[in-house]
């Protein structure tokens, strides 16, 4: 199984940025495609960015492409989330997910969870 822990969440003003981190751990790790959601009170949990195994082709919500940035780390145990320009629509409690073998781009394709981080920006 595959564990994920998320870090760099906080409080931040409109238009500034945000690094997030997931930091994960597991034997068959290098073979899972990564994504983040999200999930804002009230709402249903969405897509932002995922990033495929095989090659690193990247995927993006429309609300954050040009914005948002996801990557993996140098060290291969992580995957990280650059958010630029940030809106208070942006906040949400922000998801690390792992999927076996193919990238997706909805949250019941993912397999393995951590236990989210919180962004908040204020207006």
């Amino acid at each position: 199984q595959v564990q994920l822990v998320e870090s760099g969440g906080g409080l931040v003003q409109a238009g500034g940025s945000l690094r997030l981190s997931c930091a994960a751990s597991g034997r068959t790790f290098s073979t899972y495609a990564m994504g983040w959601f999200r999930q804002a009170p009230g709402k249903e949990r969405e897509f932002v960015a995922a990033i495929s195994r095989s090659d690193g082709t990247t995927y993006y919500a429309d609300s954050v492409k040009g914005r948002f940035a996801i990557s993996r780390g140098n060290a291969k145990n992580t995957v990280n989330l650059q958010m630029n320009s940030l809106k208070p629509e942006d906040t949400a409690v922000y998801y690390c997910a792992a999927r076996r073998l193919v990238v997706g781009t909805t949250a019941p394709e993912y397999d393995y969870w951590g236990q989210g981080t919180q962004v908040t920006v204020s207006s």
